[in-house]
């Protein structure tokens, strides 16, 4: 078997570093022994992105993605929206920017220098807080879904106040999108008392439709 080598390290602001691994042609981003993303699964990512747009009602919406991980949202999202859209992405980790245009760079394949897109160095939460009322979805890929594991500070975002927040940045009609390693009964009747009419999918990680399932949950404010 190809070993696996240490690419770098990044430290991120309240919790543990994250590791970014090369095993030939694939990536793997670690947090202590739990993979958090590799470049070989990227399905359920991906349909955070086009089952999040299936569900909007068309136009030229603006959406904002919390967590850019290895860009697999983005791009997939850039894929399905026209010239018109706009795509804010909040990432906290700022290595995790600079390692989509270093050593993942094939991997980007441009999609942060695409006009439509707006690149903040911070976290999505300041970015929800800031923008009542003024995105079409927000998807939601941080951490490990609620039951998270890399930073104690991003409990709040699915917490009711975070659902809160996330509901008035939202337009009448928009959606809000998470994603989340495992299904989470609590969480998603949080959703539904933070007034969100709530859709649960089981998607699978590989792009094949193989691999483990993951959870997104959809919802939609009145």
């Amino acid at each position: 078997m190809t070993p696996r080598e240490l690419i770098d390290t990044a430290e991120v602001p309240g919790g543990e570093p994250l590791r970014l691994f090369r095993r030939g042609g694939d990536f793997m981003i670690v947090l202590e022994r739990n993979e958090l993303m590799n470049s070989r699964m990227s399905g359920s990512e991906e349909a955070l992105a086009t089952m999040t747009i299936d569900r909007l009602k068309g136009g030229s919406p603006h959406l904002l993605i919390g967590g850019y991980g290895m860009g697999f949202t983005l791009r997939a999202a850039l894929g399905r929206l026209g010239a018109g859209a706009k795509v804010t992405v909040a990432e906290l980790v700022p290595k995790i920017i600079a390692w989509a245009r270093g050593p993942m760079a094939e991997l980007t394949a441009g999609c942060l220098d695409d006009p439509r897109v707006r690149v903040i160095e911070g976290d999505v939460g300041a970015a929800i807080a800031a923008g009542r009322g003024a995105y079409d979805a927000i998807l939601l890929d941080v951490d490990n879904g609620p039951d998270g594991l890399t930073r104690a500070g991003n409990d709040g975002l699915y917490a009711m106040r975070g659902l809160a927040a996330a509901r008035a940045a939202l337009k009448p009609g928009g959606v809000l999108a998470v994603w989340s390693a495992a299904p989470d009964d609590r969480f998603r009747r949080r959703m539904a008392d933070a007034g969100f009419q709530v859709e649960e999918v089981a998607v699978r990680a590989r792009s094949n439709g193989k691999g483990p399932r993951h959870v997104i949950w959809f919802g939609r404010r009145g």
